[in-house]
């Protein structure tokens, strides 16, 4: 369901609440691979971002049965999942970012010569660095916002913050990079 309007996808959250097996696998298909790569930009390892993003699809399963799902927005709710997810992972773990040779192999394409896949993989290790020094709420907001897309509404309904304080902690997290990312140069 590639053309979802407001009105469709809020009456595939009622049939998803009830339980309704296709609705639930239409939200899974809309947002998986969203919800994957938030959680990838986090991590920076592949089979540990697909065992989260299980878990937050699990956890959705779990609150429809609990009757604890959803209050206001189903997106924000997930991303609150699976941030919380990421989280917990870090604690157990520690706050390290490890990227694994198979994720290596993913960036280089057929169209792409192996010198601009390396060049892209140190820069794209240099960004996930420079955020792993953000604090948790900067390094959040970037993610959502720069590497997800979405919209200053979308992060603050996420976090639970209003919209000026997205706008507040958006500013420190991009003046923060460039300082980090200058002084790495």
């Amino acid at each position: 369901m590639s053309n979802w309007t407001t009105e469709s996808e809020n009456q595939i959250l009622q049939l998803a609440k009830a339980y309704d097996v296709t609705a639930l696998a239409a939200l899974y298909d809309r947002y998986e691979a969203k919800i994957y790569s938030y959680i990838y930009h986090r991590v920076g390892n592949q089979s540990v971002a697909q065992d989260l993003t299980s878990q937050v699809f699990l956890r959705v399963l779990e609150s429809i049965q609990l009757e604890r799902a959803w209050e206001t927005s189903f997106s924000g709710w997930l991303y609150r999942i699976a941030h919380n997810l990421v989280i917990d992972y870090y604690r157990r773990r520690g706050r390290t970012t490890q990227v694994s040779l198979d994720d290596m192999s993913e960036i280089h394409s057929k169209t792409e010569s192996p010198e601009s896949a390396a060049e892209r993989a140190m820069t794209g290790e240099r960004l996930r660095t420079a955020i792993n020094h953000l604090t948790e709420e900067q390094a959040q907001v970037v993610t959502l916002r720069f590497l997800e897309g979405l919209s200053i509404v979308e992060v603050a309904d996420s976090m639970g913050k209003t919209e000026g304080a997205i706008k507040a902690l958006q500013y420190r997290a991009v003046s923060s990079l460039r300082r980090i990312m200058e002084v790495h140069a």
